[in-house]
């Protein structure tokens, strides 16, 4: 509670969420820009342009906040210095509504988070407004792809006749290798983690070919690898239990290899995913208790923690990694004369 109008400090949980809003939405801004250079769709660009709107309205409001509070305004991600908007079309029209179809998705979890960790009131006010613009693009973009027939449902079940309860081990533990059928939530997390790593594919196809840099163009190309594979065992859990698979998104890359993005951008936007990626994961594990399910997921949550770091390496040796907020060194601090 603020104390006869003097504006309490931000918190360090406030902090960290501003500045990796500032980030994300620099990031998307560059990308939104381009596609509302290239879309040709007529129905599709105005949810472009509306996405592009609420990134650079959060982005106003955010540098407002942080440069009340003497905070310095991070270097993020600037059309002019990481975009080519001349650049030949990398993407079709209906790639780019379901990536922003994701990005609301994504943003739904990420202001819920945000708003659960603030607590000065003009903060919380803030993250409830980003909420209900989120709410408002996800509807938006769901009912375009709906009526374009581009919406992928999950698998549909049949209707709960009565309630049932588990009466045996085998429920979470395939000793024998009998595995049960598949429980709704599993099906729904390995559903929409065969979403995102497809067109986690798609965008790295076009990363692949407009990256210039040799270590750059490999990481991604190892990621399309990883990201192929991990669709592919999904697929292959529903297909056991004979429940479709989601289709692909990667023709809808076009075979465009000019400079369209900065290696930087890329590369973050390539980290984002990553780290996405593990936290989805982490969740699919802790909601699936069938226990092949889990097993499967520590492996892959493995592996791209490991290409995660491989991407790291990259951007730290390029000085393309801004450098987040961090607690200071106590131990430097008090050694300062000492050397």
């Amino acid at each position: 509670m603020e104390e006869q109008g003097k504006q309490i400090r931000l918190t360090a949980a406030e902090i960290s969420q501003l500045w990796t809003q500032y980030m994300s939405d620099t990031a998307s801004i560059c990308m939104l820009t381009y596609y509302c250079e290239k879309v040709e769709d007529a129905e599709i660009k105005p949810v472009i342009e509306h996405s592009l709107q609420i990134a650079t309205s959060h982005i106003q409001k955010i540098t407002a906040i942080l440069t009340e509070e003497k905070y310095s305004i991070p270097h993020g991600f600037k059309v002019e210095e990481d975009v080519d908007l001349t650049a030949p079309r990398l993407f079709s029209d209906s790639y780019v509504l379901n990536f922003i179809h994701n990005m609301a998705r994504v943003g739904l979890h990420g202001y819920s988070l945000s708003l659960s960790v603030a607590v000065r009131t003009d903060i919380t006010d803030y993250y409830k407004e980003c909420l209900s613009e989120t709410m408002q693009l996800y509807e938006m973009t769901k009912n375009l792809l709906l009526s374009k027939g581009l919406y992928i449902r999950s698998p549909y079940f049949p209707n709960l006749e009565q309630v049932d309860y588990v009466n045996k081990q085998g429920f979470m533990l395939d000793v024998f290798g009998e595995k049960r059928p598949l429980i709704a939530l599993e099906v729904t997390h390995l559903y929409t983690n065969i979403q995102r790593n497809a067109i986690g594919v798609a965008t790295l196809y076009g990363f692949s070919q407009v990256a210039r840099s040799k270590d750059v163009t490999q990481f991604f190309i190892k990621g399309i690898e990883i990201g192929k594979k991990h669709r592919k065992l999904f697929s292959e859990k529903l297909e056991e239990g004979n429940l479709t698979a989601p289709m692909t998104w990667a023709t809808e890359t076009t075979n465009s290899t000019t400079y369209t993005f900065s290696e930087k951008l890329m590369m973050f936007f390539t980290a984002s995913l990553n780290t996405l990626s593990i936290g989805y994961y982490g969740v699919a594990i802790a909601e699936s208790p069938r226990i092949d399910i889990g097993v499967l997921y520590n492996r892959l949550t493995l592996e791209i923690q490991k290409y995660a770091l491989e991407g790291a390496r990259i951007m730290v040796k390029n000085k393309w990694m801004e450098q987040p907020p961090i607690a200071p060194d106590r131990n430097e601090l008090a050694n300062k004369y000492t050397d």
